[in-house]
């Protein structure tokens, strides 16, 4: 994600890592129309601690997933957006959220169709099993937000908020980038 941040801010390609620390930076929609982008670190144990700091003045956020490797980590990917969709703030602001499947240069990267289908049923899950483990607790408590309605199975169609897939890769064998899809849905969340 920092490299398509990187492209997005600095039109380059730079070394990445896993990093403790958020990226801000200006985006030109268009015309000298400058948005802020914010580059979330990848340390899950601070991840929360910087999202809370943004989170209320986010008119979109973007969830980058691995299009490779969903398969082998759609459960921890399934989490981490369980709680952006549940989060209070988020709830009452609505801003619009791209679910963005990187990657689709490399040969055995999912579809936005495939990936999508595995977070709804892997959300389904999770909603589930959190609403089962609050049953046990007591009957009368309630969540603080609800991911969708319990007696339907998941659809992000059923959101609070509206949900867009889009497929990427920052950067290619051949140094090719195809971040076109990304760069419009900023223009359309940010006019």
């Amino acid at each position: 994600k920092t490299l398509i941040y990187s492209q997005l801010v600095y039109n380059r390609h730079v070394a990445t890592f896993t990093s403790s620390q958020d990226n801000e930076g200006q985006f030109n929609t268009q015309k000298q129309n400058f948005v802020t982008l914010v580059d979330l670190p990848g340390f899950h144990s601070i991840r929360q601690q910087f999202f809370e700091k943004y989170k209320a003045a986010s008119k979109g956020i973007v969830y980058v997933v691995d299009s490779v490797t969903l398969a082998q980590n759609v459960r921890d990917a399934a989490n981490v957006l369980y709680n952006i969709l549940i989060d209070p703030t988020v709830v009452k602001n609505r801003p619009q959220l791209l679910i963005l499947c990187n990657k689709q240069d490399q040969t055995l990267a999912k579809g936005c169709t495939v990936i999508k289908s595995m977070l709804e049923k892997e959300l389904n899950t999770l909603r589930n099993t959190q609403l089962n483990q609050l049953r046990q607790l007591d009957a009368k408590e309630t969540v603080g937000g609800k991911l969708g309605d319990p007696s339907k199975e998941f659809s992000f169609g059923s959101l609070h908020c509206k949900v867009e897939f889009a497929e990427s890769f920052a950067c290619s064998k051949s140094g090719d980038v195809h971040l076109e899809t990304l760069k419009n849905w900023i223009r359309k969340v940010t006019n």
